[in-house]
């Protein structure tokens, strides 16, 4: 009784991982993988929080899709060609003398999407949209990155259906359950290990990041890339953390004598070009005036009529005030005269 007391204990302290075949759904000739399924709700969500921050900083209705008809694609192909060129182009070139699985190269259903190849692609694909639209990518970038930081922490969750990129062997009670017939479980350890859910801190993180960005944005109106910037250092911190715990193959630079994963350097650059954005949009930028949403010339007419109006009433008011007070000066004058 006892040992099965001890044998539930042990199930229900730790996070199960879903069973091989809930990682697809196979409907007829027609095959749906749960970690497609856990991007294309990243992107919903992410589409959706972007559209009421654009409208709410009175940008144009119906731009945000417009941007994204281009930006997803981009970003798509860009996290593809991080995971397939930097994380492991061994497996697909077949490099050291490995067999070459260029077949599986578009295979982005099977896992493998790297979100600092999707953030670089995704922003030129976002650039030549908002060029389109005649709109500022600034004014574009600060609305989409706590949407981007949603759609990361649905995402995460498509490696834990493919039971992947978890962390280092843990007793702590929600360590993660890999199947010892899975692929991805680590050679030389036994049935039952327990491991870092990796894939659940990262998650966590970002959701928290979602909400701090919301306030820093609600009390200091960031505007300029600042909340872009703000973006990449939170996530930057984020990632090196989760890198120091995660055992799946990576390369290892050395910089100035110290080796560290390829994606820790690239997490590290991203809290440094954060960290450099920032300080230049609030030292130099911030104190100028805001340039608005649209491109030069390319603002409708209604709100250059408004923009217009409401400069030559601030023209006339300041006209009055003048002329009242040359009024109250020649008064005085007349006074002092007469005196």
């Amino acid at each position: 009784m006892s040992a099965l007391l001890t044998a539930s204990a042990s199930v229900l302290a730790s996070i199960p991982s879903p069973p091989a075949e809930f990682s697809k759904l196979t409907i007829g000739p027609l095959t749906i993988h749960a970690y497609a399924l856990c991007i294309l709700a990243g992107i919903v969500v992410a589409m959706w929080m972007t559209n009421k921050r654009w409208l709410a900083k009175g940008g144009p209705a119906e731009v945000v899709w417009d941007i994204c008809i281009w930006a997803i694609p981009f970003g798509i192909v860009g996290g593809r060609l991080y995971h397939v060129l930097i994380t492991d182009p061994e497996y697909y070139f077949g490099l050291n003398g490995q067999q070459a699985h260029l077949g599986e190269i578009p295979q982005i259903w099977a896992g493998g999407l790297g979100i600092m190849g999707a953030i670089s692609l995704g922003s030129l694909g976002a650039w030549i949209a908002c060029r389109r639209a005649g709109v500022r990518l600034p004014a574009f970038l600060d609305a989409v990155a706590p949407g981007v930081l949603l759609a990361q922490a649905f995402g995460r969750w498509g490696n834990w259906f493919n039971q992947e990129l978890f962390g280092k062997p843990t007793t702590l009670p929600w360590g993660l359950e890999i199947d010892p017939n899975s692929y991805n479980f680590p050679p030389g350890l036994p049935p039952g290990t327990l491991f870092q859910p990796t894939f659940l801190y990262e998650s966590l993180w970002n959701v928290l990041g979602v909400f701090l960005l919301l306030a820093l944005d609600r009390k200091f109106k960031l505007r300029r890339t600042a909340m872009f910037w703000c973006y990449l250092i939170w996530y930057g911190i984020g990632r090196t953390m989760m890198e120091t715990m995660r055992i799946d193959a990576a390369d290892t630079i050395t910089i100035l004598g110290v080796g560290l994963r390829v994606h820790m350097w690239l997490a590290i650059a991203m809290v440094i070009l954060g960290t450099v954005g920032l300080i230049y949009v609030l030292t130099k930028l911030r104190p100028q005036p805001y340039p608005g949403i649209y491109l030069p010339g390319r603002a409708p007419k209604e709100e250059i009529e408004t923009k217009a109006s409401s400069e030559s009433a601030s023209e006339a008011g300041t006209g009055t005030e003048q002329s009242k007070s040359v009024d109250k000066e020649s008064k005085q004058g007349s006074e002092d005269s007469d005196d």
